[in-house]
């Protein structure tokens, strides 16, 4: 690890161990390194918060300031404003989360944009600073962008580039450009996740919670009001693998009607884990999640390998999805986790995703290799910190 990487490390334990519900948040993060000239970025892949981060600009702020950027990242995930965006306009939308979040946040580097630069008021949602920041359209400039209808050089009323009176220009913190990989999330099943996160770091941190974060930490908090089949169709659907194959309707790019075209297929491999314990035994409760998989399995080229499993894994069913039937196998016994996971690792091509029917209660592998949907029973627990958790209650 490089003296860079250890700064990064360590702003992390500082966090944890200062503010400990924004410190077990960024540990439930997955990372990676990137080289953008931003210090960070966050965004969600798979529903799942990824922290990139580039080490060395990283190091080159004071300690204070580097908690204060995780701080940052932290909130735009809380906040899902990368699943927020939708058709809007992509810089006005960035600063405008920018602006929602920073007055909050102590410490931040002086060049961070606040309402105040732009002569707005602080307490506003991004979706209401968004409708304060946005121009209207003038057709003599098309190009980039950036804020305001005309050019930096010809209007005094700048926008994302104003400066304030000691003259620092406002400059993003972290690297927004990443938010297009959450473009293929489904927002409600974004919300379920970060709902998960947040209910983890709030136990793991003794119901200690920052003062400004206490209403949405308490909705979240709440029983979720999204329909859990909702939740798995749109888990399978992120899943999805993109494959191609040939076909004569569409004509070839480079070898036109001598050579068939190709077309996307999408192709879908799910593990399914069913545990057999009798805390698990509620044959209703099994035909309902099995009715469901099975009526999404058939929507498309779906192959399901369902693995019953208590202590060991007692039966194994793979099929297509139009030839799936719903069934429920009665085991009994203990509950170790671990075996459907040892199973995945097994498999090809390896499955695009693991859905896990189970109560939780049982040793779980250390770390995720597979994204993951823990399907719980209403009073069961979620046995690890990574995965997505929905919670059939309703």
């Amino acid at each position: 690890m490089t003296k860079d990487q250890h700064l990064f490390q360590d702003a992390v334990i500082r966090l944890l161990k200062r503010r400990p519900f924004y410190g077990h948040l960024m540990l439930a993060f997955r990372r990676r390194v990137g080289g953008s000239p931003y210090p960070l970025g966050v965004t969600l892949v798979g529903a799942l918060p990824l922290l990139e981060v580039n080490p060395e600009r990283f190091g080159e702020f004071s300690a204070p300031e580097q908690e204060a950027l995780l701080e940052h990242c932290i909130k735009h995930v809380l906040h899902l404003h990368m699943a927020r965006r939708k058709e809007r306009h992509g810089l006005t939308w960035d600063t405008a989360c920018d602006l929602a979040i920073n007055p909050t946040i102590a410490d931040l580097p002086a060049a961070a944009p606040v309402p105040a630069r732009f002569n707005l008021a602080d307490g506003l949602a991004a979706e209401e600073y968004y409708e304060l920041l946005a121009r209207p359209f003038d057709t003599g400039n098309l190009e980039g962008q950036g804020l305001g209808s005309a050019t930096r050089e010809s209007c005094g009323d700048t926008g994302a580039g104003d400066q304030d009176h000691a003259g620092q220009e406002a400059a993003p913190l972290d690297d927004h450009s990443l938010w297009a990989e959450a473009d293929a999330v489904p927002q409600r099943l974004a919300e379920q996740t970060v709902r998960g996160l947040v209910q983890d770091a709030w136990r793991k941190s003794d119901g200690e919670v920052p003062g400004d974060l206490k209403a949405l930490v308490t909705s979240m908090l709440a029983p979720a009001p999204i329909p859990w089949r909702q939740v798995l169709r749109q888990f399978v659907a992120t899943a999805g693998r993109v494959g191609r194959q040939s076909t004569w309707k569409r004509e070839h790019r480079r070898f036109a009607h001598s050579v068939p075209g190709q077309r996307k297929r999408r192709r879908l491999n799910l593990l399914i884990g069913v545990d057999v314990s009798d805390s698990t035994n509620e044959q209703q409760l099994r035909e309902a999640f099995a009715a469901e998989l099975m009526r999404i399995a058939r929507g498309g080229d779906t192959l399901l390998t369902v693995l019953y499993a208590g202590s060991r894994i007692q039966k194994i069913e793979s099929f297509r999805g139009n030839q799936a039937v719903a069934e429920v196998y009665h085991g009994g016994g203990f509950t170790d986790l671990r075996p459907v996971f040892d199973y995945a690792r097994t498999l090809q091509p390896r499955p695009a995703a693991v859905i896990y029917l189970t109560d939780g209660y049982g040793e779980a592998p250390a770390r995720m290799e597979f994204p993951t949907l823990w399907v719980l029973t209403k009073t069961g627990q979620k046995p690890t910190d990574w995965g997505v958790e929905l919670r059939l209650d309703n």
